[in-house]
């Protein structure tokens, strides 16, 4: 396909009829960004949109019709040099332009396309959700079924509450939640459920649908745990732990506790532990870890063993299957 523009020919005049020098592409999405006063657009390819966002696709080349940025497509009309100057700044190059057109606009499609891309993401999301859940008791895993089902019952929830405030709003019925020396107590932060948008990622919309699922347990569910092997020269086990490190570990309730040794911080972030044995000058622990915890014990290994322990991921996910 061409992606040469007709330009206007200078020779006819402006009162004459039309003649066919609009830009004519198939398979076209537009995305629009409004910058100041002004509208910018740049022609991709369908789908391309929000696999570039996702980083899926990584050529450029591939995502653009045409590497232009213009005031109308459909009428071919190119933004003039001093019109992007003015809304993006001197010092901005086409190339960056058009990637924050890309970044950041809002694509154009239809209802057909919408409906469709909406159903790509929902499935998406409910496939990640559920390969990443399980059953506290069984540890196995739910049909794609009855994660649709948990998630639509939080959304039905979290829409009637939604509902429910703003009639309470507009009466003025509402009043901030106070403790026993009334003064008004800070919100916690909730997970709430209202469905999937095209807006994110699967992946991010994934990781708040299961925040909330844990938060509000529709069904019973918790994270599959990680499975991991973490291996330590003996000389550091039994070295003493940074007050410092070892508070980062704690919950800050009760007593303070001592900080222990580097091998009592590591097993106090394993939940369950599977094999533990000392093959030659090092110290080798197979088990399991919340995936919450994961960071925090690998920011441990790698500040407090100085380059003698390693964490090894052996199972991201681990469930039983029927």
């Amino acid at each position: 396909m061409s992606r040469q523009i007709n330009q206007p020919d200078p020779s006819v005049p402006p009162s004459a009829p039309p003649r066919s020098n609009q830009i004519k592409l198939t398979n076209v999405s537009l995305v629009r960004l409004k910058k100041g006063k002004k509208r910018f657009e740049i022609a991709c390819y369908k789908n391309k949109v929000l696999e570039w966002r996702s980083g899926i696709e990584t050529d450029l080349d591939e995502v653009l019709q045409i590497p232009n940025v213009f005031l109308n497509v459909s009428k071919g009309q190119t933004a003039p040099s001093a019109e992007l100057a003015k809304a993006f700044g001197k010092d901005k190059s086409l190339n960056d332009i058009i990637l924050e057109i890309l970044n950041k606009g809002e694509q154009q499609v239809g209802e057909k396309e919408r409906a469709a891309q909406l159903e790509r993401v929902h499935n998406e999301v409910i496939s990640i959700v559920a390969s990443k859940l399980v059953d506290p008791r069984t540890k196995r895993v739910y049909t794609t079924g009855m994660i649709e089902k948990a998630l639509d019952m939080l959304s039905s929830q979290a829409h009637q509450q939604g509902d429910k405030k703003s009639t309470e709003t507009g009466s003025g019925a509402g009043t901030p939640a106070t403790g026993d020396d009334a003064e008004a107590k800070p919100r916690t932060k909730d997970h709430h459920w209202t469905g999937v948008v095209t807006t994110k990622s699967a992946k991010s919309q994934a990781l708040e649908a299961m925040k909330a699922l844990i938060a509000h347990q529709p069904i019973p569910v918790m994270r599959a745990r990680m499975r991991l092997r973490v291996t330590c020269s003996t000389n550091v086990l039994k070295q003493a732990v940074k007050a410092s490190a070892a508070a980062k570990g704690g919950d800050g309730e009760g007593e303070q506790k001592a900080p222990g040794t580097v091998k009592d911080k590591i097993l106090s972030y394993v939940e369950q532990v599977e094999t533990q044995d000392v093959l030659g000058s090092e110290w080798e622990v197979v088990g399991f870890v919340e995936p919450g915890a994961f960071k925090g014990l690998s920011d441990f290994v790698g500040n407090e063993t100085k380059g003698q322990g390693r964490i090894e991921v052996l199972d991201m996910a681990v469930t039983h299957e029927d």
